[in-house]
């Protein structure tokens, strides 16, 4: 695993889609009852109406993060990475919606404590949902990760649907496999652009587009190459689809994802039942 240091970039700063080697708890399950509660633990984020119930949420996805065993300084790198839409929707929310006392107006923009408070719920709420998201890439190698889609996805073939769904499963982990790899490669190029005197981080906006032309060019250049060449080596060792394939280590069920399941129940009820007393 190699997390790309010493560049002043937004991109260095991104980990997400690498995979962080430890043995914890998180590492060790099912990684198809590992993917549908996450899509939960999301679902119950949106569902969550006040700072109540989301502390709850709060508090389940820190638990998360410790028992993951992967440093918080890596989860809150992508923090820092998003952090420019982070504050863009809290600022939408905070002038734009008008509830309760208004505190002060200007020109178009009114700040009022109904503003205040909904921004301060949308900023936790995405920090949550940016924290909880790179749990499974850290957690979770390619190769689980596409055996789980195509598992969860396997009732498809039933009705024929056996090839695109393992089509389908090796797309989405070769994209995610293949996200650090881009943020590298672009970090290099910027560095190797800044060496032959480019400035790409000041002036306005219509200047920092067109001195990113020169990167996003050999970005393109780079990204047909590493298809071609992955597409290559898959040819190379026969890979001809899902049909006939088998796998070295098969993924076995524990008490730990049954367990997992029951807590995330117990969780899940709780707000529910919060959000219909109060």
């Amino acid at each position: 695993m190699r997390f790309t240091k010493g560049v002043p970039a937004v991109l260095s700063n991104f980990t997400f889609g690498q995979y962080y080697r430890a043995d914890s708890v998180i590492h060790r399950m099912d990684p198809r009852f590992k993917l549908p509660e996450l899509i939960a633990i999301i679902v119950f984020i949106f569902v969550c109406r006040g700072f109540g119930t989301l502390a709850i949420m709060a508090a389940l996805v820190l638990a998360v993060l410790l028992l993951s065993r992967v440093p918080l300084k890596l989860y809150f790198k992508n923090l820092k990475a998003l952090l420019p839409i982070l504050i863009l929707t809290a600022l939408l929310n905070m002038f734009y919606v008008q509830e309760s006392t208004v505190l002060f107006q200007f020109w178009v923009f009114t700040v009022s404590t109904g503003g205040i408070y909904r921004a301060g719920f949308m900023a936790v709420r995405v920090v949550l949902l940016i924290l909880i998201s790179s749990v499974l890439t850290y957690t979770t190698t390619p190769t689980e990760l596409t055996d789980a889609i195509e598992s969860l996805l396997s009732p498809l073939k039933l009705i024929g649907l056996g090839e695109p769904v393992h089509i389908l499963a090796m797309m989405m982990t070769i994209a995610l496999r293949f996200i650090p790899t881009l943020t590298d490669e672009t970090d290099k190029i910027l560095s190797a652009q800044r060496a032959r005197g480019a400035n790409t981080e000041s002036g306005g906006l219509i200047k920092k587009m067109k001195a990113m032309v020169p990167v996003l060019i050999p970005l393109l250049i780079s990204s047909v190459r590493r298809a071609g060449e992955l597409a290559e080596a898959m040819d190379c060792r026969c890979y001809n689809g899902g049909k006939g394939r088998t796998r070295m280590k098969k993924i076995v069920a524990g008490r730990r994802d049954f367990l997992s399941l029951f807590l995330l129940a117990v969780v899940f009820s709780s707000i529910i039942i919060l959000q219909i007393i109060f």
